[in-house]
């Protein structure tokens, strides 16, 4: 018995050993090695300081800006810590009831906008972290951006279209546009 037991004692310890200090550090290291970038984050920096990643949204909710997706996650929105969706279903009245609060925000922020609100930005992700929007997402809130900073549309569109991501590999997803990113440059954006 006592053998069994110094055996199974031994094999845990083993084992402890290989899954918990020898794999994560190979893996750690392959991920360094061989994507250094994505293995830290995918850290976006401005002046030499992280102010965010380029895979977790962000808030954004001054006119200045581009607004993001809204988010599911709790206590506070984009928190990477809790990702999750809301688990609302079509149906539930909750669910609708944020949707139409969301709209209406949007109504308020440009009153004069009377085209259908892109879907994207009424409701979360999956994850409730996604910091993409929809092109559509993107325009909808050019004429605001214009209006608030003192720049041409145009000028906007084309800002917007140049961090456009396509289909990764071509033809998996959608086209998308990182928030953090767009807004990064807007802000560096001369009227």
């Amino acid at each position: 018995m006592l053998r069994a037991f110094k055996d199974a004692l031994l094999m845990l310890v083993a084992l402890t050993v290989v899954t918990g200090v020898v794999y994560p550090l190979i893996v750690t290291g392959i991920a360094q090695g061989l994507f250094p970038t994505q293995a830290n984050g995918s850290l976006i920096e401005r002046d030499g300081k992280p102010v965010g990643s380029a895979l977790i949204g962000q808030p954004f909710s001054d006119p200045k800006y581009f607004w993001s997706r809204a988010s599911a996650t709790s206590p506070m929105p984009y928190n990477a810590g809790a990702s999750s969706g809301s688990n609302q279903g079509p149906l539930n009245p909750a669910l609708a009831d944020a949707v139409k609060g969301r709209i209406e925000a949007l109504r308020a922020a440009e009153p004069d906008h009377k085209s259908a609100v892109p879907v994207d930005l009424v409701t979360a992700s999956g994850s409730g972290l996604d910091p993409h929007i929809s092109p559509a997402a993107a325009e909808y809130q050019v004429a605001r951006v214009a209006k608030v900073r003192g720049i041409a549309p145009d000028k906007l569109r084309a800002l917007v279209a140049e961090h456009t991501e396509g289909r990764q590999l071509g033809f998996l997803g959608e086209p998308r546009v990182n928030v953090l990113k767009l807004n990064l440059a807007l802000d560096a954006l001369r009227p």
